[in-house]
Protein backbone atom coordinates (compact mmCIF):
# COMPACT_ATOMS: atom_id res chain seq x y z
CA UNK A 1 0.00 0.00 0.00
CA UNK A 2 1.46 3.36 -0.97
CA UNK A 3 1.74 6.32 1.36
CA UNK A 4 -1.17 8.38 0.11
CA UNK A 5 -3.45 5.34 -0.20
CA UNK A 6 -2.58 4.27 3.33
CA UNK A 7 -3.17 7.80 4.58
CA UNK A 8 -6.58 7.93 2.89
CA UNK A 9 -7.47 4.58 4.44
CA UNK A 10 -6.36 5.69 7.92
CA UNK A 11 -8.37 8.90 7.76
CA UNK A 12 -11.40 7.06 6.32
CA UNK A 13 -11.25 4.57 9.18
CA UNK A 14 -10.91 7.36 11.75
CA UNK A 15 -14.07 8.84 10.23
CA UNK A 16 -15.70 5.41 10.48
CA UNK A 17 -16.59 5.52 6.78
CA UNK A 18 -16.76 2.40 4.63
CA UNK A 19 -15.14 1.98 1.25
CA UNK A 20 -18.65 1.68 -0.17
CA UNK A 21 -19.59 5.08 1.27
CA UNK A 22 -16.48 6.69 -0.19
CA UNK A 23 -17.01 5.06 -3.58
CA UNK A 24 -20.61 6.26 -3.67
CA UNK A 25 -19.60 9.83 -2.84
CA UNK A 26 -16.87 9.73 -5.51
CA UNK A 27 -19.25 8.12 -8.02
CA UNK A 28 -16.92 5.16 -8.61
CA UNK A 29 -17.11 1.46 -7.80
CA UNK A 30 -16.01 0.08 -4.46
CA UNK A 31 -13.35 -1.94 -6.31
CA UNK A 32 -12.09 1.26 -7.94
CA UNK A 33 -11.95 2.99 -4.58
CA UNK A 34 -10.12 0.02 -3.06
CA UNK A 35 -7.45 0.37 -5.75
CA UNK A 36 -6.90 3.96 -4.61
CA UNK A 37 -6.27 2.85 -1.02
CA UNK A 38 -4.05 -0.04 -2.14
CA UNK A 39 -2.00 2.24 -4.37
CA UNK A 40 -2.95 0.27 -7.48
CA UNK A 41 -4.17 3.34 -9.35
CA UNK A 42 -2.73 6.80 -9.80
CA UNK A 43 -4.93 9.43 -8.22
CA UNK A 44 -5.12 12.79 -9.97
CA UNK A 45 -5.02 15.90 -7.82
CA UNK A 46 -8.66 16.65 -8.65
CA UNK A 47 -9.68 13.28 -7.16
CA UNK A 48 -7.53 13.93 -4.08
CA UNK A 49 -9.42 17.20 -3.61
CA UNK A 50 -12.74 15.31 -3.76
CA UNK A 51 -11.52 12.71 -1.27
CA UNK A 52 -10.22 15.41 1.08
CA UNK A 53 -13.57 17.20 0.93
CA UNK A 54 -15.49 14.02 1.80
CA UNK A 55 -13.11 13.26 4.67
CA UNK A 56 -13.21 16.92 5.77
CA UNK A 57 -9.43 17.32 5.71
CA UNK A 58 -6.94 19.21 3.57
CA UNK A 59 -5.26 17.57 0.58
CA UNK A 60 -1.99 18.05 2.46
CA UNK A 61 -3.36 15.79 5.21
CA UNK A 62 -3.83 13.02 2.65
CA UNK A 63 -0.26 13.45 1.47
CA UNK A 64 1.44 13.69 4.86
CA UNK A 65 -0.76 12.04 7.44
CA UNK A 66 -0.32 13.01 11.09
CA UNK A 67 -2.70 10.76 13.02
CA UNK A 68 -2.66 12.79 16.22
CA UNK A 69 -3.38 16.08 14.42
CA UNK A 70 -6.23 14.53 12.40
CA UNK A 71 -7.66 12.80 15.47
CA UNK A 72 -7.59 16.03 17.44
CA UNK A 73 -9.33 17.79 14.54
CA UNK A 74 -12.08 15.16 14.50
CA UNK A 75 -12.66 15.65 18.20
CA UNK A 76 -13.11 19.39 17.84
CA UNK A 77 -16.78 20.23 18.24
CA UNK A 78 -18.20 21.90 15.17
CA UNK A 79 -20.80 24.58 15.41
CA UNK A 80 -21.33 28.16 16.37
CA UNK A 81 -19.80 29.98 19.33
CA UNK A 82 -22.06 28.12 21.75
CA UNK A 83 -20.54 24.82 20.50
CA UNK A 84 -23.85 23.42 19.24
CA UNK A 85 -23.40 20.48 16.87
CA UNK A 86 -24.47 21.22 13.34
CA UNK A 87 -27.46 19.33 11.97
CA UNK A 88 -25.42 17.12 9.61
CA UNK A 89 -23.29 15.87 12.50
CA UNK A 90 -26.40 15.00 14.50
CA UNK A 91 -27.87 13.11 11.54
CA UNK A 92 -24.58 11.27 11.03
CA UNK A 93 -24.36 10.31 14.69
CA UNK A 94 -27.98 9.14 14.68
CA UNK A 95 -27.36 7.01 11.55
CA UNK A 96 -24.24 5.45 13.11
CA UNK A 97 -26.21 4.70 16.29
CA UNK A 98 -29.08 3.13 14.31
CA UNK A 99 -26.60 1.05 12.29
CA UNK A 100 -24.97 -0.13 15.51
CA UNK A 101 -28.33 -1.08 17.03
CA UNK A 102 -29.26 -2.98 13.87
CA UNK A 103 -25.97 -4.87 13.89
CA UNK A 104 -26.35 -5.74 17.57
CA UNK A 105 -29.89 -7.02 16.93
CA UNK A 106 -28.56 -9.25 14.13
CA UNK A 107 -25.79 -10.54 16.39
CA UNK A 108 -28.33 -11.29 19.13
CA UNK A 109 -30.57 -13.22 16.73
CA UNK A 110 -27.57 -15.17 15.48
CA UNK A 111 -26.50 -15.99 19.04
CA UNK A 112 -30.03 -17.06 19.94
CA UNK A 113 -30.23 -19.37 16.92
CA UNK A 114 -26.82 -20.87 17.74
CA UNK A 115 -27.95 -21.44 21.33
CA UNK A 116 -31.16 -23.11 20.13
CA UNK A 117 -29.16 -25.43 17.85
CA UNK A 118 -26.81 -26.24 20.72
CA UNK A 119 -29.74 -26.99 23.02
CA UNK A 120 -31.37 -29.19 20.36
CA UNK A 121 -28.16 -31.12 19.95
CA UNK A 122 -27.03 -31.42 23.58
CA UNK A 123 -30.11 -30.52 25.62
CA UNK A 124 -30.18 -28.09 28.53
CA UNK A 125 -27.16 -28.27 30.77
Amino acid sequence: MNGIGANIKNIRELRNYTQEFMAQKLKITQAGYSKIECGESDVPYSKLKEIAKILEVKVEDLISFDQQRIFNGFNTVKGNNSNNLIVNDIKEIKKLYEDKVSLLEKLLKNSESQLARYQDKFGDI
